[in-house]
């Protein structure tokens, strides 16, 4: 698991390296090229003086129009490039924002990488009471995702990102990739126990699976399910959402409140919990 996080402080620093190149970019090119404009208006208006009949001063000793006029192909090629890193900077910053938005894994590193280091030099009880609630939360929901841990503990994004590092850092938990997620358990996890993890049926989903087999085909709603095993809509959602990726329980109702039912797949499943459960 060590490994895990080894790769991700790389990767903290591979975004920390690339926002700081962009952000470069950006600020460089933006100034040099509103700085060009100015010296271009200030040659053109230069010229324009100089072009005016101006009788005997027209001889004096000032600059000619050709001395004050830039070359227009040079002219071209500056303002390409500044535009270029404009563009450079603008699209690196994008590139990150829509990443965030569309990956887990990815919107904790960039959290990582740039809030956190603003976040750390806020150092106080209160601190230690919320990686207090990080960790009984993720020691009683072994395997659970960053947005449905950020979400029911009611922490912001950034928030959470930072002492969820803290912690992994400071060996209390432990985190993998998990498609577009991110999960967590206790460092102290047993090696069986966290393989159950990856198993659909176990701990949470297998209550979740008995409460819908006592349903019969009426079945329940996310609400109706977190009411019966007394569990927060945010986690109720995890789990479900786990389920249904499984195919372990499906809806007739494609509504915004479906009512669950078990699949065959999920019965069978929950047959064979039963199962391994007598064997124990």
């Amino acid at each position: 698991m060590l490994y895990f996080s080894g790769i991700h402080m790389r990767e903290v620093f591979a975004v920390r390296l690339f926002t700081l190149f962009a952000a470069s970019c950006l600020v460089f090119g933006s100034v040099m090229y509103y700085n060009y404009d100015d010296n271009l208006i200030e040659n053109s208006e230069e010229s324009d003086r100089l072009s005016e009949p101006a009788g005997a001063d027209f001889a004096s000793d000032g600059p000619s129009e050709e001395e004050v006029t830039t070359n227009p192909t040079s002219n071209k090629q500056s303002q390409d490039t500044y535009s270029g890193l404009i563009f450079l900077g603008a699209g690196g910053l994008s590139s990150l924002i829509f990443g965030a938005l569309f990956s887990e894994v990815f919107r904790i590193t960039v959290l990582i990488s740039l809030l956190t280091p603003m976040i750390s030099r806020s150092k106080n009880r209160e601190d230690l009471l919320t990686r207090g609630r990080l960790l009984g939360y993720i020691e009683a929901n072994a395997g659970i995702y960053f947005s449905a841990l950020r979400d029911s503990l009611g922490l912001a994004n950034g928030v959470s990102a930072y002492h969820l590092q803290v912690l992994e850092k400071n060996g209390k938990i432990i985190s993998w990739k998990d498609g577009k997620l991110r999960r967590y358990a206790i460092s102290q996890i047993s090696k069986s126990k966290l393989e159950n993890i990856r198993n659909p049926i176990m701990g949470t989903r297998l209550a979740i699976l008995e409460v819908l087999s006592n349903s019969g085909k009426l079945g329940l709603s996310n609400s109706e399910i977190g009411k019966k095993l007394s569990m927060s809509r945010q986690l109720m959602n995890y789990h479900i959402s786990e389920l249904r990726g499984s195919d372990y329980i499906d809806s007739n109702l494609k509504t915004k409140r479906p009512k669950w039912m078990l699949t065959d797949l999920g019965i069978e499943a929950l047959n064979l919990s039963y199962s391994f459960q007598n064997h124990q």
